[in-house]
């Protein structure tokens, strides 16, 4: 396992330990970069029309179309820092 592969994990169990809840802006770019490190380019239909939050995720996680799942996470890593 890549270092950045670690500290992405580690990454991801610290962001769970906030003790406010980031800001609407942050958890959607949290949520489309973790997705893209995970999963890559979105892969699935954009919700319905009623289905706002899940619209709102969609489209930050295809605006991360093309991003490599090295950078992605990387880019993780140091947003997760920044909010700790």
């Amino acid at each position: 396992m890549s270092s950045t592969q670690q500290q992405f994990e580690q990454a991801a169990i610290k962001i769970k330990t906030l003790t406010e809840a980031p800001s609407d802006e942050n958890l959607l770019e949290l949520y489309s970069l973790y997705k893209q490190a995970t999963v890559g380019d979105v892969n699935t239909e954009r919700p319905g029309f009623w289905d706002f939050t899940g619209k709102a995720k969609w489209d930050a996680w295809k605006s991360k179309k093309g991003l490599t799942k090295e950078k992605a996470m990387t880019q993780y890593i140091d947003l997760v820092d920044s909010l700790i």
